[in-house]
């Protein structure tokens, strides 16, 4: 396991945007996904994170043609999360060429779906927690679960679950720095590769996370940071291969 650095492009409308703690009124625009997936790779990413915020809210696919331009034009793999609710859409997006696939609320609401993806492409299924005060939170953070994130993290590795993005919703967009006591929590716990999510601001964050490679945490996902310059992508590439 080698610590990645995901480049995040959410995608709302056909357009890159990030949202403040998942709030859809507080949203900022950044432009065409295909333009910005193309300079990530130039600048050296080894993956991508893509969400489809419009999915995560209807409970299915929105942004497709957007992430298939996206898989065409560059040759580096993507994750994609948001809206993924049937076994038909998983089968498609692994069709189009998507190396790995985020489940959410049809993690925690349809044990079977998640077992029949698995089934399918065990190493290409990745389970997204977001948490909120340590409960599960679903439906494109919308509601809060009576779900303990950790639990339900313990009961998925058990079904075969190998990868987890922990989002930490109250540090989401925010630029504060990533929740990495319950990050570690969650990785030692759960004996999962968790992927940190929410709250990257400055390379010392991913420098920090990198520390704990060996208890599980296996990269990090950052959007604004990088979109608002706070932190240099190139340069946080360079650290992360020095540490």
């Amino acid at each position: 396991m080698s610590f990645t650095i995901y480049p995040a492009i959410d995608l709302r409308g056909g357009q890159c945007v990030r949202l403040f703690q998942g709030d859809y009124g507080q949203e900022t625009v950044y432009g065409d996904p295909i333009e910005i997936a193309k300079q990530w790779q130039k600048r050296g990413a080894t993956w991508l994170h893509l969400v489809d915020l419009d999915g995560a809210k209807e409970g299915a696919p929105i942004q497709m043609e957007v992430i298939a331009k996206i898989v065409k034009v560059i040759d580096i793999p993507v994750q994609v999360g948001g809206g993924i609710r049937t076994l038909e859409t998983i089968q498609k997006y692994f069709q189009l060429g998507v190396s790995r696939l985020i489940l959410g609320t049809a993690a925690l609401e349809n044990r079977e779906l998640l077992k029949q993806a698995l089934e399918l492409n065990p190493e290409g299924i990745a389970v997204g927690i977001d948490a909120r005060n340590g409960y599960v939170a679903t439906r494109g953070w919308l509601e809060t679960s009576q779900v303990p994130a950790i639990e339900l993290g313990k009961e998925l590795v058990k079904m075969g679950v190998r990868r987890f993005i922990f989002t930490d919703i109250a540090k989401d967009g925010t630029l504060t720095g990533p929740n990495i006591v319950a990050t570690r929590q969650f990785a030692k716990e759960t004996k999962g590769e968790v992927i940190a999510s929410g709250g990257v601001s400055q390379i010392e964050d991913l420098i920090q996370l990198k520390q704990y490679e060996e208890e599980g945490i296996g990269g990090a996902i950052v959007g604004k940071a990088l979109y608002t310059g706070n932190l240099s992508f190139e340069e946080a590439l360079q650290r992360i291969k020095e540490a």
